[in-house]
């Protein structure tokens, strides 16, 4: 049983100990080369911050706003306010003045940091509204001091604490042990605001045991080891990178921070040769994209070998998860049978996957550094289709599962025995439970709403009791999801609950299976399949515009603007096509999961506007702002 006093701090304190000349940190220097930062460097500069945050005002118990991206200052700042009992209430610089000035209001917030002069001034544009504001702390100083004085706001730097900070180690050395004494792993340690797809954001209050009853539990399902690296390219502020972050520190990884960016984080990882990425879908879509591409601009021998050698590696890659045991079980399956029927094709066609991997995949796979294990994928579902794709590759990318409300991660599947289609097993100690639309508890392979018991689960939302106690009753949450469970105990997520389109037949419909299969067409780049009190499914279709160009070129179609291409007949044809021949009974749909019509957009969706940070459908602000498309479609 861990101490009540195992805080992030306190484990830090230790970690830094047991593997103080090993790399926490690789960080990017003004040269864009990577510079090493041992444990034992980061524990002495931490403690030296630590005493000027104390000498500038920080308190115990005080909520302190964390406007910035991945940077060195924001990891020192997040454990020196855990030593000192303080509270981080995180946002990204993407974050609007108004969404700013919103949270740190609402999170009674005196204390603010913020990456640069543009963080402080969308915070000062808010000054009115934040009457418990007195200190802005800048990581960045440059232009700070044309900065304008407004009300009872003191402008500070990250330098002037550090050189306040000095004098105050000088004088008691021992003083952020001490603080750190005096935590609990009860307290909270974040507030961390969601972006959400309806509402203001809500703030989820998450202790310090939350993110190491993660850390404790990791192990089974990935073999992380000291001394490697995980290539960071999230924001830290997101539940789920900063929870990655904490299971590197604690177990002794370093960290190397890119960017999500194909032109910065290919580059680097050739670089420093990571063992591991933190990644969301998009990445491993845009990483197929890329390699699709490539290939279908290349020479018609070139292009007939990498489909042949792909076609036979994920045949070959299904034969050999049905031998081992690694189909997804939601109905029993007999492992005899399966041993009977794959072994004979199993061993016909090993030997062309294995000259595959060498004349084919093995450029693929070195340009992610040689060293690379896994990727870790998580905040969305991963295509079905691009997880075929990088199996067959070779390239071994494992989906997770979590909430912020969870601090986040609940599952991933286990990287020695990874079972596609599925987020894997619950992490250990997790209690579950499957209810239907009834309320009953729905037994395995049968789909329900996910409610989830842990200490991982948050305290509630900040100031929100009536919005925690509709999701959280008696220590259970309401995850909202839509899940099913196989019988060794993975499990799938098949969308959200209030998700669910109810036909006017009575037909209940899950809308992500749909769009995600839809999103395996190369000229769709985004899709919202719609239909709620109708008779049938429609969608709202973002073509991809590049891969249209090139067919509109190969055709003869002329056209002056790029979204005249959307209303040219071929094209729609084309789209009907595509939407038709992925959603049908062949591909394991029912009648009235086809999407009988739809619209294409001009535009993509937006992060901010029609997309969550996290690059999830806002459906109810899509439904606003496209409702006369969706009208035309059910017309």
């Amino acid at each position: 049983m861990k101490s009540s006093k195992d805080t992030l701090a306190q484990r830090l304190k230790t970690v830094c100990a047991q593997y103080a000349d090993l790399n926490i940190f690789l960080i990017k220097d003004e040269n864009k080369d990577f510079r090493p930062l041992t444990f034992r460097e980061f524990w002495e500069d931490l403690k030296v911050y630590a005493a000027g945050l104390k000498a500038v005002g920080v308190e115990r118990g005080a909520h302190i706003g964390l406007i910035s991206e991945n940077r060195r200052e924001w990891i020192m700042t997040d454990f020196a306010l855990s030593g000192l009992g303080a509270v981080d209430v995180p946002r990204g610089c993407d974050s609007t003045a108004d969404e700013i000035g919103y949270i740190l209001n609402h999170a009674d917030c005196p204390v603010t940091f913020a990456e640069n002069k543009t963080q402080a001034e969308k915070i000062i544009s808010k000054a009115d509204n934040l009457p418990q504001l007195k200190k802005i702390i800048l990581f960045d100083e440059q232009g700070m001091e044309t900065l304008p004085k407004t009300g009872n706001i003191e402008y500070l730097s990250f330098k002037q604490v550090i050189d306040q900070g000095r004098s105050g180690y000088a004088k008691d050395p021992g003083f952020f042990d001490e603080e750190i004494a005096k935590g609990d792993c009860e307290e909270l340690a974040t507030i961390i605001y969601t972006s959400g797809t309806t509402g203001k954001p809500k703030g989820v209050m998450l202790t310090h045991k939350a993110f190491l009853f993660q850390v404790d539990r990791i192990k089974p399902h990935l073999n992380l080891l000291p001394g490697e690296i995980m290539l960071s390219v999230l924001p830290i502020w997101h539940s789920f990178e900063r929870a990655c972050m904490y299971i590197c520190v604690f177990l002794g990884l370093s960290t190397a921070f890119s960017k999500p960016v194909g032109a910065v984080m290919m580059p680097d990882m050739e670089k420093v040769k990571p063992q591991w990425l933190t990644s969301v879908p998009r990445i491993w879509e845009s990483v197929h994209a890329a390699v699709i591409r490539n290939i279908n601009s290349g020479s018609a021998a070139k292009k007939g070998l990498f489909y042949f050698f792909l076609s036979v590696a994920e045949i070959q890659t299904y034969l050999s998860d049905m031998f081992t045991g690694k189909l997804p079980q939601f109905s029993k399956r007999n492992r005899v049978v399966d041993a009977i029927i794959s072994i004979i094709p199993l061993i016909v066609l090993t030997p062309f996957k294995k000259l595959g991997d060498v004349l084919v995949f093995a450029k693929l796979k070195n340009k992610l550094g040689g060293r690379f294990k896994a990727g870790i994928s998580g905040g969305g579902a991963l295509p079905s289709h691009v997880d075929k794709f990088f199996r067959a590759v070779g390239i071994s990318v494992l989906e997770g599962y979590g909430l912020t409300e969870t601090a986040p991660i609940l599952a991933v599947r286990m990287d020695t025995k990874p079972i596609p289609n599925t987020v894997g097993p619950l992490l250990e100690d997790i209690d579950h439970r499957v209810i239907g639309r009834d309320g009953e508890i729905m037994t395995i392979g049968h789909k329900g709403e996910l409610h989830v018991k842990s200490e991982q689960v948050m305290l509630g939302y900040y100031k929100e009791p009536e919005l925690t106690a509709a999701i959280l009753k008696n220590g259970w949450l309401n995850t909202g999801d839509i899940a099913v469970f196989t019988h060794t105990g993975e499990f799938k997520i098949l969308g959200r609950s209030k998700e669910t389109i109810v036909l006017r037949g009575g037909e209940n419909v899950e809308p992500v299976p749909i769009e995600d299969k839809l999103g395996e067409s190369k000229f769709i780049a985004q899709v919202m399949v719609v239909g709620q009190d109708q008779k049938f499914l429609g969608a709202l279709v973002v073509p991809n515009v590049e891969e249209l160009e090139k067919l509109a070129i190969e055709k003869g179609i002329t056209y002056l603007e790029k979204e005249e291409l959307i209303n040219i007949p071929f094209i729609q044809e084309l789209m009907n096509t595509e939407i038709q021949g992925l959603v049908c009974a062949k591909t394991g749909f029912k009648t009235f999961e086809r999407v009988f019509r739809f619209r294409l957009l001009p535009k993509e969706f937006e992060v901010g506007r029609e997309l969550t940070q996290s690059l999830k459908l806002r459906r109810n602000v899509i439904e606003k702002l496209y409702k006369n498309e969706i009208k035309d479609i059910f017309k």
